[in-house]
């Protein structure tokens, strides 16, 4: 047969031929405005719409596909597909972060079990080896995404290590550094001695142990039997001590003001200190105060000009400065020194403390806190030199306006959920100054070098197009020759918070510093969809980064930006966590971690795309279960034997003479009024559902647009309208052919609009059973790139809904009363009617009349004859309610009246509970002011309704004979 498909649906045969096929054939990609002209941002029109522009958050170059990454590609995917069906312009730009810590790990681990190390490698050999395992290694999330049908433009994939994008990175931190704005300084920083490197705050997971608090007593100096006790959780770090501070209101320290004492197994004196900052509640009231390991001490010591020593290496060994604890480990070092303590009769009361440990996200070693010398952008300084339009603000003020609501009201970046934007705020509110080095080899090396002699920095500006990277030769201060780079690198998350603004170009080098075409078409982008985990890693970062450099950017026309012209994004969406199916958090841990790629070999790419989009609600994790992929599995199987049976009946037309053009698939249906009412009906609920799914997408609703579509397919078009027009299509030679190609017709025209609206949720089973529709000659390459169905409204409700209602509500009312009666399943029987009110008997015309064979046929009926009101025949039956009418099942068996009762008081029950429920809602002013009218309509309507059915199901029980003694 010309339209055929497998008898089976098989996912797995169609997924990498079409994955495979939308690469090749570059469907996603958008062309950009510099191809279209020689002088960019001249000639060039977005036919007046507003691109769609998404930007993938990176995934690591070490990565492999997880659920979080799956979700959150699935909704950008879903959203992508939606946009460039309805014509917007749409950019997704794919690319990988440099990952500077899991990538050097990699590597590293590979080079240890060589038998060497990166350190007898050097650092150039070294680098050689990253970049050769980036090439063999480092793409293989991203041939994941092309595998799973991601529509990407994959000919704008990106690395942040890319040439252009290396330019970007160093020219804003020269731009920064020339503002005053970066800095190098000593500061406690979280160090992590297996990465051997400084790490943030977010990339330092904490839990909660049961630990000790020792008690430690230090003499007091010129007194031969005083001590001083203090109370820590590190007594290691007693070697590196330069005082103890105590509340200056603490009365029971008040004779101690002033005097020193002798740091144990040191014997160094040091002073006592005053400090309102000192807990007087918490262990002694006294604390040590070590600067170099604690960034409270950092601060005490700042504000007593008290100096620094730091006790531990890079591997978190005691140093030369541990005095006779050099070499040992900081936990060796631990024992060691308690040891000695009690030996000295120096060690009080040990007490069982919890304490938070912080353990470093990459190595899983325990975070020291440790003084270092570091790289920091200051954001809450002002500008003090170089050029820039932000007047007296800082960089955190311009991140903070970014999501505030202007004089208008308007807020240049909206997040979805809006909880978020608190969140957000709060943590603007509390920011600090942010470490940007890192003591890694591979990454963006800091562009500064140090010069022997004065010992001063410089940092040159960036060269032009052909050499952007300029090394200087020569000190800037005072010309000499021994000057040598900055061996940290930047922290990652620099050179992705400038993503937004480096993909398109900036800072235009090759443009002669304007403004590039695609900087000027799909700046700002539109959307950003990323977890929470990373809304301060990153997206904190970019709006700060992005908007602070894009504001000097010059829009098209040559005006200045404004802020809302100049942020990363216009939105947010911060998509839920994925659990499992017990909502407990994944883990390799626990053993709980679902691996997408085994599901999609399992069930296929569309039923994980599918299961993920209908759990999907803003705000509210996704309690991953396989059962539900199982499920969707089944509804692609129920799309696809919809396919098989519509291709069978083109055919059989086919083979009698009736030809459906091609040419009127892609269209909406022409209907009228005489129109059967299955085709009416179903027009109107496919555009009803179209409407509705627009809506869904708009507000970021997955689960609802899943669920809209979802009942459209498995409920209104397979169950009810394909089993009605099986009816209708009659290939015979005495058939009605023209009645026949109208239904048909339509059958085919709503499928392919259906398919249409699908495609974003799955679009592989779309894509292939939309190309068979066509017979191989598709108008054009991909359903992808076809419109989605939105304007499909003329004609397509002319009175169907209602009508359709009735006879569903007398077809599924029939079929309950013949189960309840026992009927054998293929044994038609007949049935009486009594329509309950002026309504359904003016319908029951039209209804019965025009649509009695489809009654008849879907609820097996040999017969549907109507009974006067006032027929005394009436009381021979068990009559039913439907709603809109009485029914009765002719039918000889013998009624089980206990069961009958049974039924028939559960029934009142149930309605008389909720009349109750009615009425107290109906009844609270607090609910009728805030409830929408149609709500409230809604309830009234219904309870009017339960209280029709009520009085039936009571007048039923009262007509029942006894039951038998």
């Amino acid at each position: 047969m010309p339209h055929d498909l497998p008898k089976a649906y098989d996912p797995t045969a169609i997924e990498d031929k079409w994955a495979e096929y939308w690469v090749r054939e570059n469907l996603f990609t958008q062309p950009t405005p510099a191809e279209a002209s020689s002088k960019p941002a001249e000639g060039y029109s977005l036919d007046g719409r507003s691109p769609f522009t998404i930007l993938l958050p990176p995934p690591n170059v070490t990565g492999r596909l997880h659920m979080g990454h799956m979700l959150n590609q699935t909704e950008m995917d879903i959203l992508t597909r939606w946009h460039r069906m309805k014509g917007d312009p749409t950019l997704w730009l794919p690319g990988t972060d440099h990952a500077g810590i899991a990538t050097q790990m990699m590597v590293e681990r590979q080079v240890t079990a060589e038998g060497t190390s990166r350190q007898a490698l050097g650092r150039e050999k070294f680098l050689e080896r990253v970049w050769c395992w980036r090439k063999q290694y480092g793409g293989a999330i991203l041939e994941q995404m092309k595998r799973l049908g991601a529509s990407v433009d994959w000919q704008r994939e990106y690395f942040t290590m890319d040439a252009n994008l290396s330019v970007a990175v160093r020219e804003a931190f020269t731009r920064l550094y020339e503002q005053g704005l970066i800095y190098r300084g000593a500061y406690v920083v979280n160090w992590c001695p297996g990465c051997q490197t400084a790490v943030s705050d977010l990339e330092v997971i904490h839990e909660e142990v049961l630990g000790s608090l020792w008690e430690i007593r230090y003499p007091v100096v010129g007194s031969e039997d005083e001590f001083l006790t203090i109370a820590t959780t590190r007594p290691e770090t007693l070697l590196g001590d330069v005082a103890v501070a105590i509340h200056p209101e603490d009365e029971r320290y008040l004779h101690l003001h002033g005097k020193k004492l002798l740091l144990p197994l040191m014997n160094r004196e040091i002073p006592i200190i005053l400090d309102d900052w000192v807990s007087r509640d918490f262990g002694t009231g006294a604390v040590k105060v070590t600067p170099a390991h604690d960034p409270n001490d950092f601060a005490l010591g700042q504000r007593h000009n008290l100096p620094s020593i730091s006790v531990m290496d890079d591997t978190a060994h005691i140093n030369e400065n541990g005095g006779p604890y050099a070499g040992l480990s900081r936990f060796q070092a631990r024992k060691q020194v308690l040891a000695d303590l009690e030996e000295l009769g120096l060690l009080g009361k040990i007490h069982d403390h919890k304490l938070s440990i912080g353990r470093c996200e990459r190595s899983k070693d325990i975070i020291e806190p440790r003084l270092s010398t570091q790289w920091f952008v200051a954001v809450n300084k002002q500008p003090t030199a170089g050029t820039c339009s932000h007047g007296s603000h800082t960089m955190a003020e311009v991140a903070v306006a970014a999501v505030t609501a202007n004089a208008e009201g308007e807020k240049p970046i909206r997040f979805t959920p809006s909880m978020y934007e608190k969140t957000y705020l709060n943590w603007m509110a509390n920011i600090y100054d942010w470490c940007i080095s890192r003591q890694l080899w591979w990454g963006h090396r800091i562009p500064a070098w140090h010069c022997a002699v004065c010992h001063q920095i410089t940092v040159p500006r960036p060269g032009d197009a052909a050499n952007p990277s300029v090394d200087p030769s020569a000190c800037a201060h005072c010309n000499s020759s021994e000057i040598a780079q900055e061996t940290d690198v930047l922290d990652t998350w620099f050179s992705s918070a400038l993503l937004p603004v480096s993909v398109f170009g900036w800072p235009f080098l090759e443009n002669e510093g304007k403004p590039t075409a695609d900087f000027d078409a799909f700046f700002p982008t539109s959307l950003l969809v990323t977890g929470f985990d990373i809304l301060f890693f990153w997206v904190e970062r970019m709006i700060m980064m992005c908007s602070w450099f894009a504001l000097d950017v010059p829009k098209a026309d040559g005006t200045r930006r404004e802020l809302k012209d100049a942020v990363p994004f216009k939105e947010v969406y911060i998509h839920a966590l994925v659990r499992d199916a017990n909502r407990e958090k994944m883990s390799k841990t626990k053993g709980n971690v679902i691996d997408p790629i085994e599901i999609v070999k399992q069930y296929g790419t569309d039923a994980v795309r599918f299961t993920l989009a209908s759990m999907a609600s803003p705000g509210t994790d996704i309690a991953f279960n396989v059962a539900r992929t199982e499920g969707y599995r089944a509804f692609a199987n129920k799309i696809w034997n919809a396919a098989r049976f519509i291709f069978m009946n083109l055919d059989r037309a086919k083979e009698t003479g009736i030809v459906i053009d091609s040419k009127h698939f892609g269209v909406a249906p022409k209907l009228t009024k005489e129109s059967p009412l299955e085709a009416r009906w179903i027009a109107a609920e496919l555009y009803k559902t179209s409407a509705e799914v627009h809506l869904c997408l708009e507000d970021y609703r997955f689960d609802q647009a899943a669920s809209t579509i979802y009942q459209f397919f498995w409920n209104f078009f397979c169950d009810w309208y394909l089993e009605i027009v099986k009816l209708r299509l009659d290939f015979s030679e005495t058939a009605d052919r023209a009645a026949t190609e109208a239904s048909l017709t339509t059958l085919v025209q709503v499928f392919e609009v259906a398919l249409r609206l699908l495609s974003p949720l799955m679009p592989f089973i779309t894509e292939e059973i939309w190309h068979a529709l066509y017979d191989g000659n598709p108008p054009v390459k991909s359903i992808a790139l076809t419109q989605y169905p939105e304007k499909f409204k003329a004609n397509w409700n002319l009175n169907a809904t209602t009508p359709m209602r009735l006879m569903q509500e007398m077809i599924i009312g029939i079929r309950a009363y013949r189960k309840d009666a026992g009927v054998p399943e293929k044994e038609e029987v007949p049935v009486l009617v009594v329509p309950g009110s002026k309504h359904a008997r003016s319908f029951r015309d039209d209804l019965l009349a025009q649509n009695k064979q489809v009654i008849l046929k879907l609820s097996k009926t040999s017969e549907l004859t109507e009974a006067g009101v006032d027929n005394p025949e009436r009381t021979k039956f068990n009559w039913r309610s439907i709603g809109w009418a009485d029914i009765a099942v002719v039918y000889d068996k013998q009624i089980d009246v206990a069961a009958e009762r049974e039924r028939l008081t559960k029934e009142v029950a149930r309605l008389e509970k909720a009349i109750t429920n009615s009425e107290r809602q109906l009844t609270n002013q607090a609910f009728l002011e805030k409830a929408p009218p149609s709500v409230v309509e809604g309830l009234k309507k219904q309870e009017a309704e339960n209280r029709q059915l009520l009085e039936k199901a009571k007048a039923a029980l009262d007509t029942l004979p006894p039951d038998a003694a």
